[in-house]
């Protein structure tokens, strides 16, 4: 059994996390950490982990994180670079839900974050762990940077298009709309049930935090380096949705293909991607609960402006799905091993 412990259980993709792991049948829950909530049982706050979770919340000086196979850290920005050397260096592998590693460039990550790195030596060991595209490196890492969510929908959606080199990089654009989850579970008046509901808003148009992300993937995606980069316009939207991602994107082609046969071929043997059928269109309720990716694509009037849509439930394909899947890869389990949910409807 992988003995697991989590850093921050009491937000979102904490509850998330224990309601996967508490059904993974190689996993063994040792520890979940909350300064605020010790000694709490866990299935207090959690009603709908009774009789599943048994542990209570721990402070991280008590909770016994060493003697772990593998944390996860569903923690704010900044929390996960002050404890993860000490675990490596006790043997413990780290996967990182929030950004701490994800950016490799320290002076980029310093700027959309607001904070000097703890520990910029580990994000050149950190593994982005998107496994769509690094699976091999998250296989032989340490450390997993998990991506975000909108990163995660944005990215594997142009995948098969910058991979191919057949679309102008120059001009990329990323349309996203999340549900209110994607904030966190924290009081804001922005997020509160008389703000957020029936209505619609674009927000962080001048720069969003994910952007640096996105862009560092596509670049990589590109074979980019240096001062080459695509030119990436992303804008974020909050809708009166609990949990969902839908990205729309658009792009320009280079060359005439056939980009249904493009994605289909790319994402054959991805159990967590789907490409559906051509002039589908994928909605939030179709992957809710589940730690799936569902794509169209389509070509408006056969011209060379490709369409992308991409859905992600933001908590468990952007957030906790995708950390477990990347667990799985490292103890060399099947991939989706735990993960198998249907998408939950109504």
């Amino acid at each position: 059994m992988i003995k697991v412990g989590i850093v921050g259980g009491t937000g979102y993709t904490g509850v998330e996390l224990l309601r996967i792991l508490c059904q993974h049948p190689e996993v063994e829950l040792i520890a979940i950490t909350s300064r605020k909530e010790a000694g709490m049982p866990v299935a207090d706050m959690f009603p709908s982990l009774r009789r599943r979770v048994h542990l209570a919340f721990s402070t991280p000086e008590d909770a016994a994180l060493k003697d772990c196979d593998v944390v996860f850290f569903a923690t704010p920005n900044g929390v996960a670079m002050r404890q993860t050397r000490e675990l490596l260096d006790a043997g413990v592998k780290v996967i990182d839900l929030a950004a701490d590693f994800r950016i490799a460039d320290i002076a980029e990550w310093t700027e959309w974050y607001g904070m000097e790195h703890a520990c910029p030596d580990l994000v050149k060991e950190a593994v982005y762990g998107l496994p769509e595209i690094n699976r091999a490196q998250v296989k032989g890492a340490r450390l997993i940077a998990n991506p975000g969510c909108y990163p995660t929908a944005v990215q594997l959606g142009f995948l098969p298009l910058v991979e191919a080199g057949v679309i102008d990089t120059s001009w990329m654009v990323a349309d996203c709309k999340s549900g209110v989850s994607g904030a966190g579970r924290k009081v804001e008046v922005s997020t509160l049930f008389a703000e957020a509901s029936d209505t619609f808003k674009a927000y962080a148009v001048p720069g969003h935090r994910h952007w640096p992300e996105i862009r560092q993937g596509l670049n990589r995606m590109a074979g980019f380096s240096g001062d080459e980069s695509v030119g990436l316009t992303f804008v974020p939207h909050l809708t009166p949705l609990i949990r969902g991602i839908h990205a729309t994107l658009y792009c320009r082609l280079r060359q005439d293909v056939d980009v249904q046969a493009l994605y289909e071929a790319r994402y054959a043997h991805e159990y967590f991607v789907d490409v559906l059928p051509a002039k589908s269109h994928p909605e939030t309720r179709g992957v809710r609960a589940s730690n799936l990716c569902r794509i169209a694509v389509h070509r408006p009037r056969g011209g060379d402006t490709v369409v992308v849509l991409s859905v992600i439930d933001n908590l468990v394909k952007g957030a906790a799905g995708q950390a477990v899947q990347n667990m799985n890869l490292l103890f060399g389990l099947a991939e989706n091993l735990g993960l198998t949910q249907l998408p939950v409807s109504p």
